[in-house]
């Protein structure tokens, strides 16, 4: 039985910075670095973005050559999924019985697509966007693709919608909810997102339940709505979130909230020697407005907590204190956000959405709380300031563009 000084479950952006930074910490013990995917490690972003559009071969989406992790002394594991784990005896064990030691693990999982449960389901012709896999079997329909249907208006959902109008494709997009975004973002950034895929040639549904995908001969042909409605496509994509992949250390008896491996500041979880981090972990957030623990599904937080964990393991613990930043691309827009807007009691727009060119800004009891700029890098520079801060600013100077985020501070 091979026996890992630290082993890290997950070789997505989480895990494969841990085992980076492990080794350029001076870390000299046993690294493996467990991948259910056969590939080497890569971004996921793209795939819903320049991958899908076939703007970035695959090679472009790898975090490291390969020859980095020989180079480093890291056991790559790929195409092997761990599906139990014994908390006491530190062992891990694959779906096909092979077993691990561990004498740290670092859970970096990620999660799997929400799938759907309506009738129709399982048709050839659904598809999801998470993995390298995913993304390839989608385009390699696409040439007998004319007509799509998007199911959900997140991120992962109006990225991909704009890429397959782009292409060509006639697209569909339907939200449940009253509004685009409705669960990142607040009214007036989701009513702009929702303009500018309308205006491109996105038929955007809201307030629209499916009721199941209809299909011949095993594959799709269309999607009936809850109203009766029947929309004809060829394809389906379906962008409703993901399911933390948390299944083996809530079975050990760690602790689950939110739907993630609960851990501390240091990333530690509710075991001994078992760390979380990533998509997966759910923390309390020293940047959030409200006390409950979350989930933060971005680069940003994965790479942050990467480096708790290899700074604990190397003698050096610093807590996790990193301001949470997203961004998305759509069409020629690039949105990037800072800070976490839950908990807002007011919004400030600054600038005219009508010239793509704007920042939303979310405040609670006048302090800053997040910011979206669409197109306005310069107010999300300054804006990371601000909300690192929880800056009190004037509420009148700042929906004047004419004035800088950071002048529309109020004295002390």
């Amino acid at each position: 039985m091979k026996v890992f000084d630290v082993a890290i479950v997950g070789a997505g952006h989480a895990g494969a910075q841990a085992a980076s930074l492990l080794r350029q910490r001076g870390f000299a013990g046993t690294l493996g670095l467990f991948g259910d995917e056969p590939e080497l490690p890569y971004e996921r972003p793209p795939l819903s973005k320049d991958y899908l559009a076939g703007g970035k071969p695959f090679d472009r989406l790898l975090l490291r050559a390969e020859d980095f992790w020989r180079n480093h002394d890291i056991s790559l594991l790929n195409g092997t999924r761990i599906d139990r784990v014994d908390a006491q005896a530190r062992l891990l064990y694959t779906d096909s019985g092979e077993c691990f030691g561990y004498g740290n693990l670092v859970w970096a999982a990620g999660g799997s697509p929400r799938r759907l449960t309506c009738p129709g389901y399982e048709l050839a012709g659904v598809h999801y966007v998470r993995t390298r896999h995913d993304v390839d079997r989608l385009r390699a329909e696409l040439d007998r693709t004319r007509r799509v249907v998007v199911i959900g208006g997140g991120y992962i959902g109006l990225e991909t919608a704009a890429v397959l109008q782009q292409l060509g494709r006639s697209v569909t997009l339907l939200e449940v909810e009253n509004r685009v975004l409705a669960r990142v973002a607040g009214e007036s950034l989701s009513r702009f997102y929702e303009a500018e895929h309308r205006a491109r040639g996105v038929d955007v549904r809201l307030s629209t339940p499916v009721e199941s995908i209809i299909g011949e001969a095993g594959r799709v042909t269309g999607v009936a709505l809850a109203d009766g409605t029947l929309l004809p496509a060829e394809m389906v994509v379906v962008g409703i979130g993901i399911e933390p992949s948390v299944a083996p250390l809530a079975e050990a008896g760690v602790r689950i909230a939110a739907g993630g491996v609960l851990v501390d500041e240091y990333c530690r979880s509710s075991a001994a020697n078992i760390f979380a981090i990533g998509d997966c972990a759910a923390h309390r957030n020293a940047h959030s407005a409200l006390d409950d623990p979350l989930r933060l599904e971005s680069v940003q937080n994965a790479n942050d907590q990467a480096r708790v964990v290899a700074d604990s393991l190397t003698g050096k613990p610093q807590p996790y204190t990193a301001l949470p930043w997203f961004w998305s691309d759509q069409y020629d827009l690039k949105l990037q956000t800072a800070g976490l807007s839950a908990g807002h009691d007011q919004v400030v727009v600054r600038g005219d959405p009508a010239n793509r060119s704007f920042s939303v800004v979310y405040l609670q009891q006048g302090r800053v709380l997040a910011v979206d700029s669409v197109n306005l890098a310069r107010d999300f520079v300054q804006a990371k300031a601000l909300v690192q801060a929880r800056a009190v600013v004037d509420a009148e100077a700042l929906a004047d563009v004419s004035i800088s985020l950071r002048a529309s501070l109020k004295p002390a």
